[in-house]
């Protein structure tokens, strides 16, 4: 399978990432391990988690992804097969990027995830309480030390993201090589606004979360009837739900159909065919699901499709 570089380091990926916010919360141990074989055994490596996940499930404290993913790891034998992404920055036990907390942080990471080497370790958020030398340095020296292969970083307005490439530019510090922002078909403007240009001029690898607007662009939720099917996801599918959001799924249902795909498919493929889009991040908790989703890196768009979605989801 093609893999894409991840911004100007070493690492590269296939066009879809599996978001590990999943294991420990609707992925028990098995699943995730029959989840993460099935990914990995299709062609795909990123698996993208944090340190915080999942620590909103009632029960758990934070960390359990990153064991789920390390007892994995121990017993598949599959390290040399994936890169590793983890986050810092957002657990109430570990928060902030103060370079103490980085320092720390990162051992818990690395003893979870029973490996030597994190591949991308991002700032799960941005923290203006931290001078953003202060925090570049701290993830160099891991580099330095051998701990992080490269580094990246979530949730950070353009402003702030230009500022910390300047910063590592000017003070001979690592720069961010990859951004996770929100971004999918129903949730445009935000990062094409600004981030896009941003990244794509820097040469900054992106993988964006929410791809598929919490399952909204599944076609599943078509009405607020429809809202009770997922405890989880109905509250967040509401906002969707408008005019736009049914000219989206019609759009959606229209291309799907003459391909024979799902339209979260078409929504996936719609993202990876994207300039300046690395791999959207996907999650999945059954092998068939996952399957599917796995289906749209083999889905080439035409033109006029992407036309036809762009102008759908415009405004």
């Amino acid at each position: 399978m093609h893999r894409r570089p991840l911004g100007r380091s070493a690492l590269s990926i296939a066009p879809l990432a599996f978001g590990g916010n999943v294991f420990g919360w609707s992925a028990d141990e098995a699943t995730s391990f029959e989840l993460l074989d099935a990914f990995v055994d299709a062609g795909f490596n990123l698996i993208d988690t944090a340190d915080m996940y999942s620590s909103w499930v009632p029960g758990n404290r934070g960390g359990e992804s990153e064991t789920i993913i390390g007892k994995w790891l121990k017993r598949s034998g599959k390290r040399d097969r994936v890169v590793i992404a983890t986050k810092v920055g957002k657990w109430v036990e570990q928060p902030g990027l103060s370079p103490v907390n980085i320092e720390q942080a990162v051992e818990g990471s690395l003893r979870r995830l029973q490996i030597d080497q994190i591949d991308l370790y991002q700032a799960h958020a941005d923290d203006a309480g931290v001078p953003l030398a202060e925090t570049l340095g701290a993830f160099g020296r891991l580099i330095e030390q051998g701990k992080v292969r490269a580094i990246g970083a979530s949730n950070y307005s353009a402003e702030r993201f230009a500022e910390s490439l300047t910063i590592a530019r000017e003070h001979g510090l690592p720069r961010y090589e990859t951004l996770q922002p929100q971004y999918n078909l129903a949730d445009r403007a935000g990062y094409e606004a600004a981030l896009e240009p941003l990244v794509r001029r820097e040469n900054v690898g992106v993988i964006c979360y929410y791809a598929l607007a919490s399952g909204f662009l599944t076609g599943k939720y078509r009405s607020t009837a429809d809202l009770g099917k997922s405890s989880a996801r109905g509250g967040a599918v509401r906002k969707y739900l408008d005019a736009r959001g049914m000219r989206i799924l019609a759009a959606l249902d229209e291309i799907s159909g003459s391909h024979g795909a799902t339209p979260a498919q078409v929504a996936l493929a719609w993202l990876v065919a994207r300039p300046g889009i690395t791999a959207p991040i996907a999650s999945a908790t059954s092998v068939t699901q996952l399957e599917d989703l796995l289906g749209a890196a083999k889905l080439a768009l035409s033109t006029d499709e992407i036309a036809v979605l762009d102008q759908a989801s415009a405004g």
